[in-house]
């Protein structure tokens, strides 16, 4: 038996729900409610100490990271297999999943902290605040650095120029074939599809307007069965939270020409 325990609105979350749907495996829907600090419980750090989602549990034993996860399921499997069979292609979709973990994993935490996630914390009181990011065992200096307030506006920038370095990336990449490692769609695709998802629900998605060959592979992963199933109502911020607050200020990386990574 496969359980995913997981959290509807998190990216890795749906980074292993798309992988689900999209080789068509059933699975057991463990929610996990983030905003009770379900994921901080006894019960749930018994299963996963990291304190984050998602978890599969396939009979009996915990799996954890999300690529993990999605690495696992593809080998468990294999049909509709989402790793090239040839080893240079499966090193390219490697390298492409840890960029992805390193840069734009990290960075689409910011914007979505500091436009609609941080707007629950500015509620509690300090005490409060700095007792639930101490019981983080992986966020708690992220939390810190945030604080009630948000993060920072140079925190900001490098997160949106991160965010640009990789859709930059992914155009130059595309322009080999219409996915990211050639013409066969892999988990490295999966993986960065929760990123655009998010930056369109923050407003971001104009940092992609000048990247034509992003805007057609997101286009065609919207088309695809599983994309819906990933993201049924409620599966996003702004449904789930309230509108986000606009983009931040400042000229957005690639918008207007002068914010380009490169």
């Amino acid at each position: 038996m496969l359980e995913l325990y997981n959290a509807l609105q998190s990216t890795c979350s749906q980074k292993v729900r798309l992988c689900l749907w999209e080789k068509g495996i059933d699975y057991v829907d463990r929610p996990v409610s983030l905003k009770d600090a379900e994921n901080l419980s006894p019960a749930y750090l018994a299963l996963n100490p990291n304190g984050v989602v998602p978890t599969l549990v396939h009979d009996g034993t915990p799996i954890v990271d999300s690529s993990v996860i999605v690495e696992y399921l593809d080998e468990v499997f294999p049909d509709t297999g989402l790793t090239p069979a040839d080893p240079k292609q499966r090193a390219a979709m490697r390298a492409w999943m840890r960029f992805i973990e390193e840069v734009p994993t990290v960075a689409i935490r910011y914007p979505s902290f500091n436009q609609v996630l941080v707007k629950g914390f500015r509620k509690l009181a300090p005490e409060t605040f700095a007792a639930f990011a101490a019981e983080n065992p992986l966020r708690k200096d992220f939390y810190l650095r945030m604080g009630q307030d948000g993060f920072s506006e140079a925190d900001m920038r490098a997160s949106l120029q991160r965010l640009r370095k990789t859709l930059e990336r992914m155009d130059a990449a595309l322009a080999e074939g219409p996915w990211l490692v050639g013409h066969t769609l892999t988990l490295a695709d999966l993986c960065v599809v929760p990123t655009l998802d998010r930056m369109e629900d923050l407003g971001l998605a104009p940092m992609w307007d000048d990247l034509p060959r992003v805007a057609d592979w997101f286009a065609r992963i919207k088309a695809r069965p599983s994309y819906a199933k990933t993201y049924p109502e409620g599966a996003r911020l702004s449904v789930a939270y309230g509108e986000p607050d606009p983009p931040t200020a400042f000229a957005l990386p690639g918008t207007d020409g002068r914010g380009s990574s490169q």
